[in-house]
């Protein structure tokens, strides 16, 4: 289920939870909040940055010579001033 994020559409009238801004665990079919769950006042979704997770994976594995060519790139490393060996 994602999570909204929410917030005061007056923040002088709402209280510390709306002014600041709260999150909200929410199926995706379900309608918006319209008002602060503790004091009742008018809030309105906020569009943020979705929250992707993908694999933990450290860089040395990410750029390592099989995942490289797995994933069809070429690798060149440097010999001399401008020549260059293909690794993958």
């Amino acid at each position: 289920m994602p999570t909204y994020q929410y917030q005061a559409k007056n923040a002088p009238k709402g209280c510390p939870t709306c002014k600041n801004g709260f999150e909200e665990l929410q199926r995706m079919k379900d309608q918006a909040l319209t008002k602060c769950p503790s004091c009742q006042a008018p809030v309105q979704r906020v569009i943020s940055a979705a929250n992707v997770n993908t694999k933990v994976q450290s860089n040395k594995s990410l750029l390592s010579d099989k995942n490289l060519k797995k994933h069809g790139f070429t690798k060149l490393v440097k010999e001399a001033k401008g020549k260059y060996r293909k690794v993958t």
